[in-house]
């Protein structure tokens, strides 16, 4: 029986966890659950009912309630010192190698992500935190096995921190019998160890905000933000955060977000493979939605092209950062030629993103930062960002933001069996507690997991068909489930059994399940 006052961990802490998961960390996480937790939990239900309208065939739109938000004056708080020229970002888990790697690669910015790009074992947000803490206090570094020893340059990237969305819990620990949020869990401990020594090398407790889909979420996190700087007695504004505009919603209400959390905006990032796969999941019942394979949903396509246009135009009209997509391609030294293209695909896509007027862009591998920041040094020049490029010509409709149309778009046998393939490779990699994984030359995560699963679905309940004609149908699915599963390694120890009974729960069920990582979370610890 759980005493209903207390915390619970259900977790071991054993080694240095001790340090991160100390007697007032605890009461000051445990503190933001009960004081925060009761609106996280309303939000969701909100969540859950406007998804009931969706579901009706009710179609999003600006809010009317907040247009005098929209039609006023106002800007956010200018950004700190280090947050000025964003340029280039990589992201990646808070694993203790590659983070030494990412702040040492020459980036401008490094995320480390406790959500989509980790699986949240016991081990590794304990251990991230840890990870975390050494690199705030620039003491981190990594004996590898073949005697190389890594460690921090004398100049290094500026660091930022993904906690998980407002959905996740954190299952190991319970506050007052209620498993915790894992949003507050991740946030709040990372704060409560590193704020005041970041503040004192000049730097400060700077976030992403993940899955948002509107501006109360949003406030949540100002509250949540301002409660935690008055706790610590930490100055107001100190706190910057970026949210991640990767949900069809919350590409409506950008202005309200931003607006909402101004005293600790630091800007807004299009997160592109979680907003495709927010579509597929929020308006999953419309029957006149069918996306084509995942590789034609370019950054090119009307609807994709639209929402970001509107970042940038929002985001500088209002003096926040607006940071381009993610560029997942990982080179191999093994195939020349096909590295070239793909190199030239992402100066192609970065390209777009600066002259479209974004001040930075995401990388997901060190050897990108080059190409990337050739491409923003090349229109920045000396001027850290380009916030003053107003975008007047963007006047942006409803209808413009839900035109879900690809020119051209097909569904192919092999876009089909790759989607099959890659949810399989990707899921049995997070169980084995691994969550960016590179798969045929790209670095997944739960993101484009999600894309993928989420298109599986969508086509056997819209009952599309192969450009070949064929249905696709349950029956189609699982004979390819099979015979992808087959070229599949068979070694002593991999979870691809498991892996398989999540997808085919996931993508095959009449119910559509709204994270393939709920389910999955009950095949970890």
């Amino acid at each position: 029986m759980v005493d209903q006052t207390q915390v619970e961990l259900k977790g071991p802490v054993q080694g240095r966890a001790s340090e991160i998961l100390t007697p007032s960390a605890l009461d000051f996480i445990s503190e933001l659950q009960r004081r925060f937790n009761p609106t996280r939990q309303q939000l969701l239900a909100a969540r859950a009912a406007r998804q009931a309208r969706f579901d009706a065939g009710e179609r999003p739109g600006f809010l009317p309630e907040t247009k005098s938000i929209r039609e006023s004056e106002w800007r956010v708080a200018p950004p700190p010192d280090d947050l000025q020229d964003r340029r280039v970002e990589i992201t990646g888990p808070s694993e203790r190698k590659m983070m030494i790697n990412a702040l040492n690669c020459g980036a401008k910015v490094f995320m480390a992500d406790f959500e989509d790009a980790n699986t949240p074992t016991w081990h590794n947000m304990v251990e991230g935190q840890i990870n975390l803490v050494d690199a705030v206090n620039q003491t981190i570094t990594f004996d590898n096995p073949d005697g190389r020893v890594y460690k921090l340059n004398d100049v290094t990237a500026t660091l930022m921190v993904r906690p998980r969305g407002w959905h996740l819990d954190e299952r190991h620990v319970v506050v007052d019998g209620q498993s915790m949020s894992g949003s507050l869990f991740d946030f709040g401990l990372y704060f409560f160890h590193n704020a005041r020594p970041l503040l004192a090398r000049g730097s400060g407790p700077y976030f992403y905000l993940p899955k948002i889909e509107g501006h109360l979420e949003a406030r949540l996190w100002e509250q949540v933000f301002a409660f935690a700087e008055d706790s610590l007695g930490i100055p107001h504004g100190s706190i910057k955060a970026t949210v991640l505009i990767e949900t069809v919603l919350a590409a409506f209400e950008i202005e309200e977000i931003l607006y909402e959390l101004r005293d600790h905006s630091a800007g807004c990032n299009a997160g592109r493979w979680d907003y495709i796969f927010s579509i597929n999941k929020k308006f999953r019942n419309w029957s006149d939605l069918i996306l084509p394979d995942r590789g034609e949903i370019t950054m090119t396509v009307p609807f994709m092209r639209t929402y970001t246009e509107e970042l940038v135009k929002v985001c500088h009209r209002r003096g926040a950062h607006a940071v381009g997509g993610m560029a997942a391609f990982i080179p191999s030294r093994r195939d020349l030629e096909v590295t070239a293209q793909a190199l030239a695909r992402v100066r192609e896509d970065k390209q777009r993103e600066a002259s479209d007027g974004f001040d930075g862009t995401w990388v997901a591998h060190p050897d990108l930062v080059e190409v990337a920041m050739n491409v923003f040094d090349g229109v920045l020049g000396d001027r850290p960002n380009q916030v003053e490029r107003q975008r007047p010509d963007v006047k942006t409709k409803n209808a413009d933001l839900i035109a879900f149309q690809v020119p051209g778009g097909k569904i192919t046998e092999v876009g089909l069996r790759s989607n099959v393939s890659v949810s399989l490779q990707y899921v049995e990699a997070w169980l084995q507690g691994y969550g960016a994984v590179a798969i045929n030359n790209l670095m997944e995560d739960v993101a484009t997991a999600e894309i993928s699963r989420t298109q599986l679905w969508q086509w056997i309940q819209r009952g599309a068909s192969l450009e070949d004609g064929r249905q696709i149908n349950r029956e189609l699915v699982r004979q390819i489930i099979n015979e992808e599963v087959a070229k599949l390694p068979t070694d002593t120890g991999r979870r691809f059994g498991e892996a398989r009974e999540i997808i085919e729960l996931v993508a095959l069920a009449d119910e559509f399940v709204d994270f393939l990582t709920w389910p999955a979370y009950n095949y970890i610890d």
